[in-house]
C-alpha cells in the first residue's frame, strides 16, 4: 500500500495547440488549475508523505516561476519563430520574454504527463517522493490526467 499527499495550484498561463480544427488552433490563455497527488511507500518519521509546504516550494513554484503569467508554445510551432524573434515592446523588454518552448504541444493531456514525467522527477529527487498524478483543469468544466500506473510483479508466487 502507499500514500498520497495531494495539493493543487492555480496559475495563469498561454498556449496554442498546434493542428487543432477548432478555436484552439489560436493564442489564447486559461486559468489553468493543476493537482498534484505525490505518493510514498512510507510515511516520514512525523506520519506524512511530504509536507504540504515542501510540495509548495517543490512543485507550486517551479509552475509560477517557469508558466505563470507566460505562453506554452510547442518548439515546433511555427509561431514560435515569431514570436522569440527580439521584438521590443514599449516597456524595453523583448516579446520572447514571455515565451516559453515546450519540447511537446500544450495540450492538457501533455502539460500533465510532462510534470508527472519530467518535472516531478527533477524537482523530487533525493526525497523518495514520487509524483504519480497530475490533474491539469483548463476550465472548470474541462480537465486532463495523466497518471504512473503501478508496475506489474511479474513474479509468481507457489
Amino acid at each position: 500500500m502507499s500514500w498520497q499527499a495531494k495539493r493543487y495550484h492555480d496559475i495563469s498561463c498561454g498556449h496554442r495547440v498546434v493542428g487543432h480544427e477548432g478555436k484552439c488552433r489560436h493564442l489564447h490563455g486559461h486559468n489553468y488549475r493543476v493537482h498534484f497527488t505525490c505518493e510514498a511507500d512510507e510515511l516520514d518519521n512525523v506520519g506524512r508523505v511530504i509536507d504540504f509546504s515542501d510540495m509548495k516550494s517543490k512543485l507550486c513554484m517551479w509552475l509560477e516561476e517557469n508558466w505563470d503569467h507566460k505562453m506554452l508554445l510547442w518548439e515546433h510551432d511555427p509561431v514560435a519563430n515569431v514570436l522569440t524573434d527580439k521584438i521590443k515592446t514599449g516597456d524595453g523588454t523583448t516579446l520572447d520574454d514571455g515565451i516559453v518552448l515546450v519540447p511537446f504541444n500544450p495540450t492538457a493531456e501533455n502539460i500533465a504527463q510532462h510534470l508527472v514525467l519530467v518535472v516531478g522527477p527533477q524537482q523530487l529527487k533525493g526525497t523518495g517522493i514520487k509524483l504519480t498524478y497530475c490533474e491539469v483543469e483548463e476550465t472548470r468544466k474541462c480537465s486532463a490526467v495523466y497518471a504512473l500506473r503501478p508496475k506489474k510483479n511479474n513474479s509468481r508466487q507457489m
